[in-house]
């Protein structure tokens, strides 16, 4: 069934494409990138509205594990009600996150059979594209940098910024509590890991696009600055502001 249903359709169209594009390859790969991620938009867009809302509750949900953090229960439920104020099932993005996911194996697959051999092309099958050959790693490094690059400017505009007014605020009407240092600590914890992910999983990217054939190289290229761009109209940069202010300050200094 997912032969029939994702992969199939994909790799017929990815046929079709490469030759509707002169038996382009590249440029096959990214109108079929592009194509896709286009038709995913129904199905992304909700789970952006909701990250980007969770995103904005943040000082309110830092406060609510400052004061609930060791009773989970009444946590859940003070949880449960800011939600419900906002407007925000949290749980309403997963399905079509699934689904993107789906969708994007079977591209992975596609692209790998495509490289391969070809099926349904025929032979003779261009693999040049730019300075690299589509099926092996870019052995100048450029698409594995490109695509670790795109991927933290994506983390960055996710990220939320560093710590707002309302956020201080909120910490400074908290009165310090023995109690409440444990729930201040897992929410540090927390934070901090979600900042070390921010620029781990970019350098986990650069590492796999180095022993990729290069048109997941193009394709991952292709996908994260289409999620950028889409990310911007969403929510704008984000946290990649204060990033690009400390990057400013510090070659002012020097």
């Amino acid at each position: 069934m997912f032969n029939q249903l994702v992969y199939q359709p994909l790799f017929q169209t990815l046929v079709f494409l490469y030759h509707l594009l002169g038996d382009n390859l590249g440029l096959a790969i990214i109108a079929l990138t592009l194509l896709i991620r286009f038709l995913l938009i129904p199905f992304t867009l909700p789970s952006l509205k909701v990250v980007n809302k969770l995103k904005d509750l943040k000082p309110q949900l830092d406060e609510l594990k400052r004061q609930f953090g060791n009773d989970k229960a009444r946590f859940q439920q003070e949880q449960m009600k800011l939600y419900q104020e906002h407007k925000i099932n949290p749980v309403s993005g997963c399905l079509p996150q699934i689904a993107t996911l789906v969708v994007f194996y079977a591209l992975y697959r596609v692209f790998i059979d495509f490289l391969k051999n070809g099926t349904g092309v025929g032979q003779g099958i261009g693999l040049n594209f730019l300075w690299f050959n589509l099926a092996n790693p870019d052995t100048l490094y450029i698409l594995p940098a490109l695509a670790g690059l795109s991927q933290l400017i994506l983390s960055l505009m996710v990220l939320p910024g560093a710590d707002t007014t309302a956020e201080r605020t909120l910490a400074s009407k908290t009165p310090s509590k023995a109690d409440d240092k444990k729930a201040e600590d897992m929410t540090d914890m927390a934070t901090t890991m979600q900042q070390q992910m921010v620029f781990i999983f970019p350098v986990m990217i650069f590492f796999a696009a180095l022993k990729f054939p290069s048109g997941l190289a193009v394709y991952w290229v292709i996908t994260t600055v289409f999620s950028v761009v889409q990310q911007y109209f969403i929510s704008g940069l984000g946290g990649l502001v204060p990033q690009l202010q400390k990057v400013t300050k510090f070659f002012r200094q020097r």
